[in-house]
């Protein structure tokens, strides 16, 4: 069975979601999911982690996104949040998955 043919109208599978735009709230691009963060113990997931699409990006940077900050818009075909591309300049970020404490129920920069 392919797996368009298990994805329902409520349900999708991760490697969908990964590469998916996010638009901000101001209708523009701000990135794309690049990962998908899912507590071990609900099975839940907790985090989206965004990738910046902006004229500045220097190297790699991420941004971890509470999942409930995202709502997925059909007519986008993408996530839509309350940030724009500069709000994610200030907000806290990571240069690769290690230098992040994905722990700490408050994510703040390292």
């Amino acid at each position: 069975m392919a797996m368009e043919d298990r994805e329902t109208f409520s349900l999708i599978g991760s490697d969908n979601v990964e590469g998916t735009n996010v638009y901000g709230a101001d209708g523009e691009k701000v990135g794309y999911i690049e990962r998908v963060m899912i507590d071990k113990v609900s099975g839940k997931v907790s985090h989206a982690v965004l990738s910046f699409d902006g004229l500045l990006r220097i190297g790699d940077v991420h941004y971890p996104l509470p999942w409930q900050a995202l709502k997925y818009d059909t007519n986008l075909c993408g996530y839509v949040t309350g940030i724009t591309q500069d709000h994610l300049r200030s907000a806290p970020k990571y240069a690769d998955e290690s230098s992040w404490n994905w722990s700490d129920p408050a994510p703040r920069a390292p």
